[in-house]
């Protein structure tokens, strides 16, 4: 009896009920308490750098072991400079506005009753993330300054990071009076823990994955509780036969080199046929180390550029790899991109203000953008501070989402007697 398997939704609905009993504190604190809390949960991180990195470089013998890419290695891997910058992000948490109570706006209804619409945490958070353990400590910032407890379910790639920096973030809450079960942690590794947060539907109010599209697609599928979340970042960057072209290159060999790996990266560069700079475009990205796959039209301008099939539209390269059209115009690029894109983040580059406003509203994406970097998709230089993720829904939140995107709203009204007849 003693080796007998308890229930996943058991240990969900334990883990939600002390989630459920915090939040209704933390919806009631100040300002001030929350920013305390997480200046002493920074403060708590920094004194446990060491025991953070030991665990971390546990995981990292574990991870290379099982043979993970380099790439899931750097994502995992801790040394001091990133604790510390860890530490810093929940400090830089604290020192954000505070969304809960905001007053959104306010009306005098016809019956005389004064009606306020204010901002209101969400409740219960579940966060499901793979690999980077620093999402530890951003989430459960993020979570506890806006007014939601948080339930953390992590890789196992990273389960003894992630366990060292949850004891270290909820042994500073709780020196700062804040309730430690504010950020609770998943602590098994069985992936059906995945799946009772996925139905917790009255214990968990929103899910927000954070990982890899297999992942993301997981909880898409399956989730009975709304989900915050993105799953494939196939943007754009559109180039008018307008647009300066140095402009243009620096632009579009930015948006798609600078980081092939993070979702804001362009994966396809979409050309005007009018633009005369094609042939310099795609040299720049070449030569930048760019593979570029194009349409015959582009192919027979550039010749280096390998052939595109019908697949490369829909690709999430995340690599140095991008796939290269012409098309017709601005609205020629507005239906290429209506038709592959994934309504994340989208550019144009145009000297004609006419032509960039027809794309800014006519483009149905989380985040459009002129004359800039698709590599701009960030919380961070968006001046929302650290980001729980990119949502590319249409309901609740898009683009970038920090504390606001954590609350919702409800009304109060005040009255002086009013009844209905």
């Amino acid at each position: 009896m003693a080796n007998m398997r308890v229930d996943p939704i058991d240990i969900i609905a334990a883990l939600g009920g002390r989630a459920r009993a915090a939040s209704a504190v933390l919806a009631r604190l100040p300002t001030a308490t929350k920013a305390n809390g997480l200046r002493q949960a920074a403060a708590a991180i920094r004194a446990a750098a060491p025991a953070i990195e030991a665990a971390n470089a546990t995981d990292m013998v574990n991870a290379a072991a099982a043979g993970l890419s380099s790439a899931v290695l750097d994502r995992l891997r801790l040394d001091p400079a990133r604790i510390d910058a860890m530490a810093a992000g929940v400090d830089a948490v604290a020192g954000l506005p505070d969304p809960v109570g905001e007053l959104i706006d306010e009306r005098e209804a016809p019956s005389g009753i004064i009606l306020k619409r204010l901002r209101v945490p969400i409740g219960v958070i579940g966060i499901v993330y793979e690999s980077r353990p620093n999402v530890t400590a951003d989430a459960a910032a993020l979570c506890v300054m806006s007014g939601n407890a948080v339930i953390l379910r992590g890789g196992s790639e990273a389960v003894e990071s992630n366990r060292a920096i949850h004891a270290a973030f909820v042994a500073g809450l709780s020196a700062a009076g804040l309730p430690g079960d504010a950020v609770l942690r998943v602590e098994s590794t069985d992936r059906a823990l995945v799946g009772a947060m996925l139905t917790a539907a009255g214990l968990i109010d929103m899910i927000v994955p954070r990982g890899g599209k297999t992942l993301v697609a997981r909880v898409q599928a399956e989730a009975r509780v709304p989900v915050l979340a993105h799953l494939d970042g196939i943007n754009h960057v559109y180039v008018d036969a307008s647009a300066d072209p140095a402009m243009a290159e620096a632009i579009v060999v930015n948006a798609k080199m600078r980081r092939t790996g993070v979702c804001g990266a362009m994966e396809t560069v979409l050309i005007d046929r009018d633009y005369a700079g094609t042939a310099s475009l795609m040299a720049a990205l070449s030569d930048s180390g760019c593979e570029v796959r194009g349409d015959p039209a582009i192919r027979a301008i550039a010749p280096q550029v390998i052939a595109a099939n019908s697949d490369d539209w829909d690709t999430e390269y995340l690599d140095a790899i991008a796939s290269a059209a012409l098309v017709d115009g601005v609205e020629g690029a507005m239906a290429h991109i209506a038709a592959h894109g994934s309504h994340h983040t989208d550019a144009i580059v145009a000297n004609d203000s006419d032509v960039a406003e027809r794309f800014l509203s006519g483009v149905d994406s989380a985040i459009v953008l002129w004359n800039a970097s698709t590599q701009f998709a960030d919380g961070s230089e968006f001046g929302l501070g650290a980001e729980i993720g990119i949502a590319t829904g249409r309901l609740h939140a898009r683009g970038p989402v920090a504390l606001e995107g954590l609350t919702t709203y409800k009304w109060v009204g005040r009255g002086t007697g009013q009844v209905r007849g």
